[in-house]
């Protein structure tokens, strides 16, 4: 497996339709919007989405969520622990961090994809590692329309006197339709220093390609959410001449006219600017 040589860039489109794409605890978890009321899924969100489909693809995984843990482990120290090179090095008395570093991106395929921060109570060390896979914020194209309604519950949550009725009222929040783009990129500068692969390159395109496979919940119903299009560019060096920005306004996606309201994917215009020497990997979902 060869170090990645070749820098890439990435542009994706997804749709939303009775869904909540992310829900911002901060505020009753109603689906998050700007100030501009354009609707946003943080990137936290779609990386969470990328480590469980590259879990699903048989990769080891070091930030899992507690539903999905599949080595037992109740914390990230403890994963760390039980990775022996890690213990080892974790207790000599002058560490080295390039070799902390090392081993962790050897193991953990979203450790050297995002980077990591490694600091725990009792380590002697704290190490940080910058992983090449940027990827930024998704935003919908136009504003959205979030539609709230009240539920209420069927049974008792406790008996007793002190236990809450059955028609207790909740509330929840969807959105009826959004179209939502977001861009990244992978440096190779950074790909050579955490082991990042032409093979690992590959798995995560195949994990923004079904970024929703297995993700469905009450918030999100399966087949809410759904891969649009992938633009995979793949340039011809490790510094092109291209920047990241420049590749990534090559797409434009604008509501078509004599639509007010869009209600599915057909209702917008897009249209992918040509650059020389630069011809993306088009995957349509």
């Amino acid at each position: 497996m060869s170090v990645l040589q070749n820098k890439i860039d990435f542009s994706v489109i997804i749709t939303a339709k009775n869904a909540n794409p992310n829900g911002d605890p901060l505020n009753g978890n109603r689906p998050r919007e700007n100030y501009d009321g354009l609707g946003e899924i943080s990137d936290v969100c779609i990386k969470r989405k990328i480590r469980n489909r590259l879990q699903d693809m048989g990769e080891k995984i070091f930030v899992q969520s507690d539903e999905r843990c599949d080595d037992g482990q109740k914390s990230l120290h403890d994963r760390a622990k039980a990775c022996e090179t890690l213990a080892k090095l974790s207790k000599a008395k002058n560490t080295d961090r390039d070799e902390y570093a090392k081993a962790a991106c050897e193991e953990w395929i979203d450790v050297r994809s995002f980077g990591q921060v490694f600091a725990f109570k009792g380590d002697s060390v704290s190490v940080g590692v910058r992983g090449p896979v940027t990827i930024q914020q998704a935003e919908s194209v136009s504003p959205v329309d979030i539609v709230s309604m009240q539920i209420t519950k069927s049974v008792n949550g406790e008996s007793g006197k002190d236990g809450k009725a059955s028609d207790t009222m909740g509330t929840k929040h969807k959105i009826d339709f959004a179209l939502y783009v977001f861009h990244g990129s992978i440096n190779c500068q950074l790909a050579e220093k955490t082991g990042f692969t032409e093979e690992d390159a590959e798995k995560i395109k195949l994990a923004l390609e079904t970024l929703f496979e297995n993700d469905c919940s009450s918030a999100r119903p399966e087949g809410s959410m759904e891969v649009r299009r992938v633009y995979w560019y793949k340039h011809d060096s490790k510094t092109p001449i291209f920047s990241s920005a420049k590749v990534h306004r090559l797409l434009n996606v604008s509501l078509k006219e004599k639509v007010d309201r869009p209600r599915c994917f057909e209702d917008y215009d897009i249209r992918l600017d040509s650059i020389e020497g630069l011809t993306p990997e088009v995957f349509e979902g």
